[in-house]
C-alpha cells in the first residue's frame, strides 16, 4: 500500500513529531503532527520526498475539540496518493509556525488562513492582508464559529486604503485593473515599470469574495452545497460540483455506481471542451488574430447545445447529489452526442492546423510568459500551465476519479513553458476529451445513478478530492458536521495557485505582454456581487446595495406571485 509506505518513510524520518495518522484508502493519507514539527515535516515532504504542494487549510474547530486546526495538502502523483499534514493549536494562542519558507507555493494560502480563521503564522516572509477587503477591521476573522454568516462589522472603514509596497528604484507605476478591456472581472497588477520592461508587481484581488464557505457550514445541507459550488466558477462548474461531492463521499465512506461515474466524466469532459474552445478563441483574440476567434466560438457553440439537451442548462449543470448524478443519458442523446464530437474533431484539426502553423502568432507567444519547471514546483503551478514546462500532471491519470481508471488517454505535453506552449497543450487536449468522452459512451452499462443513503453522513471524518479542471487541479477538503452540512468546507480553484506565478511570468518582459501572459494560465476570478444602473431616459447611475436588491427580489416575487393567481382565477 502506497499510503503505508509513505506513512513508514514519514515515521522513521520524523516518528516522534507523528502523533497519529488515518489512512482511509490506498490513495488518501491524513498524518495529525506536533505543531512545534510541522514545519520540519512538510520540508521533508515537499523536499526529501518530492511531493506537490496543494493547499493550506484553517478551520475553527473550538467547539469541538477545543483547538484550532492546521491542514497542509500535499500530493503524491506518481504514486496516486493524496497526503494531508495536520496539527491541532491551542485555542488560547492560535499560532503557529510558517512553511512558506520552506514550500513557496504555500504563500497565499497561509496569508487567507490568518485573514479568515485568525491563526498566525510565525515567520511568514510576507505576512500582508490577502482576502479581506481593505475596510475590514482588524482582529475580526470571519470563519471563526463565533462570527454570524451575515456579520457586518459595526467599525468598517469605507476611507481605508489597501496598502501597496513603494515600487523600486526608477521604476513607474503602471495599474494593470482593477477593471481593465481584457479582464471581465476585478483584479488588480500593481505593475512596477522600467521603460516598456516590467520590473516587478504587486497583485491585489479577492474584492468580490462572496464567503461560500460560510454559507456552506452556517446555512445549507449537503446536497445543497454542489448547486452553489457550481456558482464558483463561471466556466469550470461541474468541476466543483463533482470535487465537492467526492470529497463528501470520501469522508462518509460511499462509492458512487459505476454508471453516475462514467456521467460525472462524459460531462467534465464537455465541460474542458468548451472550456478550452473558448480559451484558444480569447487568446487569438487578444493577439489580435479574431478570425480563429470568431472560429473557435463557432465551433464550441454545439458542445453548449448538447450539454443543455443533457442536462438542461448550458453551463451550470445541476449534476451531482452525494452519492451519484440526477440525470441519465438516454439512448437518443448518446447518439447525438457522438454526432457533435465527431463534426467536432473535424472542424478543430482545421483549427488547429491554422493555429499552430501560424507565424504571427508563434512571434507574439514563443519566450513570452515563461514559466519554467523550477517555477511550476515553488509556485504550485498546475493545469496546462505545468504541462507546458514539461511538467506532465494531471489528476485524471495520477489522482483517478469518476470513471478516469477505466479509459485510456495521453497527458498532452510541450517543453518551452511559455504562452505558446500552453497554447499548443490546450490546442491538443481537445482531442484527448472526445477520445475520452467516445470510451465512456462505449463502455458505460446500465444501471442505477444515486445511491440509496437512508443513514445520516458520520460526523468529524476528513474528506479531499483532486480533479482536473481545464486550468488545473481543483481541489476539496472536508470535515464532515452536524446539522447534516460540513463542519468546514475549502476550496482550492487553480486560478488561486496559478496567479502566483504571474509576476515571475511576466518580469523583464515588454509591458505589452503582460495581457497575453495573465490570459495564458486562463485566469478566473470571482463574479462581481454588485449591480449598476442606468436610467436611459435622465442618465442617472445607481449602485445598488445587497439589501436593496434583496428587497427588490421579494416584491418582484410576490407581485409575479400575486399575478400567477389572478390569471389562474381568470
Amino acid at each position: 500500500m502506497k499510503a503505508r509506505e509513505k506513512l513508514d518513510q514519514l515515521k522513521a524520518k520524523l516518528g516522534p513529531a507523528i502523533r497519529r495518522a488515518d489512512i482511509p484508502s490506498d490513495h488518501c493519507l491524513f498524518v495529525f503532527v506536533e505543531a512545534s514539527a510541522l514545519k520540519a515535516v512538510c520540508e521533508y515532504v515537499f523536499r526529501d520526498l518530492d511531493a506537490r504542494f496543494i493547499t493550506s487549510i484553517g478551520a475553527d474547530d473550538r467547539s469541538f475539540s477545543g483547538s484550532f486546526l492546521v491542514a497542509h495538502n500535499f500530493a503524491f502523483d506518481r504514486d496516486h496518493l493524496l497526503c494531508s499534514i495536520l496539527t491541532e493549536i491551542p485555542a488560547s494562542q492560535p499560532c503557529v509556525e510558517s512553511i512558506s519558507t520552506v514550500v513557496p507555493a504555500a504563500n497565499w494560502a497561509e496569508r487567507e488562513l490568518r485573514d479568515l480563521v485568525g491563526i498566525e503564522l510565525s515567520g511568514h516572509p510576507y505576512p500582508k492582508r490577502l482576502v479581506l477587503p481593505d475596510g475590514w477591521p482588524d482582529g475580526v476573522h470571519p470563519l471563526r464559529k463565533d462570527i454570524p454568516w451575515n456579520f457586518v462589522p459595526d467599525d468598517y472603514d469605507d476611507e481605508r486604503e489597501f496598502k501597496f509596497d513603494e515600487p523600486p528604484e526608477g521604476c513607474t507605476v503602471v495599474p494593470f485593473g482593477p477593471f481593465h478591456p481584457t479582464l471581465d472581472e476585478p483584479a488588480h497588477f500593481r505593475l512596477y515599470v522600467e521603460g516598456e520592461r516590467v520590473r516587478g508587481c504587486e497583485y491585489r484581488g479577492f474584492m468580490v469574495h462572496r464567503g461560500i464557505e460560510k454559507l456552506a457550514e452556517s446555512v445549507l445541507g449537503y446536497n445543497d452545497i454542489p448547486i452553489m459550488a457550481e456558482r464558483i466558477c463561471g466556466i469550470c462548474g461541474c468541476v466543483h460540483n463533482v470535487t465537492y461531492a467526492q470529497a463528501v463521499e470520501a469522508a462518509a465512506a460511499l462509492q458512487a455506481p459505476p454508471r453516475a461515474e462514467y456521467l460525472r466524466s462524459i460531462l467534465l469532459e464537455l465541460e474542458r471542451l468548451h472550456s478550452h474552445l473558448l480559451w484558444v478563441g480569447l487568446a487569438c483574440h487578444i493577439v489580435g488574430f479574431d478570425t480563429l476567434f470568431m472560429q473557435a466560438f463557432r465551433i464550441r457553440e454545439p458542445v453548449m447545445w448538447i450539454a443543455e439537451k443533457i442536462t438542461g442548462n448550458r453551463k451550470t449543470y445541476g449534476l451531482c447529489v452525494i452519492g451519484g448524478v440526477r440525470r441519465d443519458l438516454t439512448p437518443a442523446l448518446e447518439d447525438e452526442l457522438r454526432q457533435v464530437l465527431a463534426r467536432l474533431e473535424t472542424e478543430w484539426q482545421a483549427v488547429t492546423a491554422a493555429v499552430l502553423q501560424d507565424r504571427n502568432i508563434q512571434k507574439r507567444t514563443r519566450g513570452v510568459g515563461v514559466a519554467d519547471r523550477n517555477l511550476v514546483k515553488e509556485a504550485g503551478l498546475i493545469g496546462p500551465v505545468a504541462r507546458a514546462a514539461g511538467v506532465g500532471i494531471d489528476c485524471r491519470r495520477d489522482h483517478p476519479y469518476a470513471a478516469y481508471d477505466r479509459v485510456d488517454f495521453d497527458v498532452i505535453t510541450a517543453p518551452d513553458g511559455d504562452v505558446w506552449s500552453r497554447l499548443v497543450v490546450r490546442a491538443r487536449e481537445v482531442f484527448e476529451s472526445i477520445k475520452i468522452i467516445r470510451q465512456c459512451l462505449d463502455k458505460m452499462e446500465s444501471g442505477p445513478i444515486q445511491l440509496e443513503i437512508k443513514d445520516e453522513l458520520p460526523v468529524g471524518r476528513l474528506g479531499i478530492s483532486s480533479v482536473e479542471a481545464p486550468r488545473g487541479e481543483c481541489h476539496h477538503f472536508v470535515i464532515t458536521g452536524e446539522n447534516n452540512r460540513p463542519r468546514r468546507w475549502r476550496v482550492r480553484a487553480p486560478t488561486y495557485q496559478n496567479l502566483q506565478g504571474v509576476p515571475a511570468m511576466i518580469k523583464d518582459q515588454q509591458l505589452a505582454d503582460m495581457t497575453i501572459s495573465l490570459g495564458s494560465i486562463d485566469p478566473c476570478f470571482s463574479c462581481t456581487d454588485r449591480l449598476e444602473t442606468i436610467d436611459l431616459r435622465s442618465g442617472a447611475v445607481k449602485v445598488w446595495s445587497p439589501e436593496e436588491l434583496l428587497k427588490l427580489a421579494r416584491a418582484r416575487g410576490i407581485a409575479a406571485e400575486s399575478s400567477a393567481k389572478e390569471s389562474d382565477e381568470s
